[in-house]
């Protein structure tokens, strides 16, 4: 199986995922990854392009996304939605460092910031963006009709 194969398994499953979380809750998901492409403008302008994903490569970025929308009658509080990373992908070093991450599988959530690991001599280590094993965002409140977009850039280990 080639890098893309596995990564559009993964990607499959993520926008999955979230669904589970959601399904007493009138909040409808749609998740999808997009390839970040630079390109330079006559004028020298770096522009920036989200596209679908081709063959990636190491090294490529990407922006994985979920769409939500509350198509309920009533608001929906405290609405939590965890997003595990695909394996073959790291959290960018550019994401937000007030995100709400996981460094181990899911069990516990923090600031990256806040976070340590077991170093191989079994010490701990400030933990690092390649540690990030699952996102989590909460939402206070998703009123009737409200809709958004939560999103985290990547890149492909």
């Amino acid at each position: 199986m080639n890098l893309f194969t596995k990564f559009a398994c993964c990607a499959l499953l993520l926008s999955s995922a979230p669904a589970a979380i959601a399904q007493d809750q009138p909040i409808t998901l749609e998740g999808d990854v997009k390839a970040v492409v630079e390109t330079i403008d006559d004028t020298g302008a770096v522009q920036i392009e989200l596209v679908e994903p081709g063959t990636i490569v190491p090294g490529d970025r990407l922006v994985f996304g979920t769409n939500y929308s509350n198509t309920g009658g009533e608001p929906v509080e405290t609405f939590v939605m965890t997003n595990p990373l695909p394996a073959p992908v790291r959290l960018a070093p550019d994401a937000d460092p007030a995100l709400i991450v996981s460094v181990d599988g899911g069990e516990s959530f923090g600031r990256l910031a806040d976070l340590t690991v077991a170093a191989d001599d079994g010490s701990s280590r400030a933990a690092e963006h390649r540690d990030v094993t699952h996102i989590r965002w909460t939402l206070s409140v998703v009123e009737p009709g409200q809709s958004g977009r939560l999103e985290y850039p990547a890149i492909i280990r």
